[in-house]
């Protein structure tokens, strides 16, 4: 369970969060909406611990973000896969090294990484980009690159920022229906996206941030 009480958060004495209330159950799907600068990513950076609330508290299965060794919180966020709006992929390693560090830091064995990384470039439709350098794929290809490195740590919370924003129609519906499959497993799953489209053909809770605040559930 995730849960967020009266979370703000200040940048530069601007207002991203303002006073957010908001549970999310143990494997629960949700989506998280609202114009650009609605504090969506904020959130979403609060909740996997890249960011520090200016006020409120986080609690994640029960236990306050905020007073934990941060050795638990690098713990908990290796079970966190983060799907980034701007990809964050290394360039000089190639498709298969980005997908597969996550699995080197966590201490997984060779001959696992090898199966899961190949598993996650497929199940995306990558495998032919395996040994490519990230600069040589598409916008929309690295973006899969991104989903794919989240997906492989197997994850019990799955974040996701605009993950289908470089993605056709077609590939934005195979991606959520990754996602929801993810869920199938028991992967807790939010993701902040502005496409109603999308949000509109999966029956999910919908949070909406307008400002900063949540307006609607």
């Amino acid at each position: 369970m995730i849960q967020l009480l009266s979370v703000s958060k200040n940048f530069d004495g601007v207002r991203a969060l303002d006073s957010v209330t908001l549970t999310i159950e143990k494997g629960e799907f949700v989506f998280v909406t609202g114009p650009s600068g609605a504090g969506k990513s904020t959130l979403l950076n609060i909740i996997f611990g890249a960011e520090t609330p200016t006020e409120g508290h986080i609690l994640i299965e029960g236990r306050d973000y905020l007073k934990i060794p941060r050795r638990e919180i690098m713990l908990l966020r290796q079970r966190t896969g983060f799907i980034f709006q701007d990809f964050k992929l290394i360039n000089t390693r190639t498709v298969f090294e980005n997908v597969a560090l996550s699995l080197k830091v966590m201490g997984v064995k060779p001959a696992e990484i090898q199966t899961r990384v190949a598993k996650a470039l497929s199940d995306l439709k990558l495998e032919h980009r395996a040994n490519l350098k990230p600069l040589n794929l598409s916008g929309g290809e690295q973006q899969k690159v991104d989903v794919a490195r989240a997906l492989v740590k197997e994850p019990a919370f799955l974040l996701a920022d605009e993950p289908t924003g470089n993605l056709d129609p077609e590939a934005a519906v195979e991606m959520l229906t990754l996602f929801k499959e993810e869920n199938a497993k028991g992967t807790t799953v939010v993701i902040a996206t502005h496409d109603k489209g999308i949000i509109s053909m999966f029956n999910n809770r919908v949070v909406t941030l307008s400002e900063g605040r949540v307006v609607g559930q």
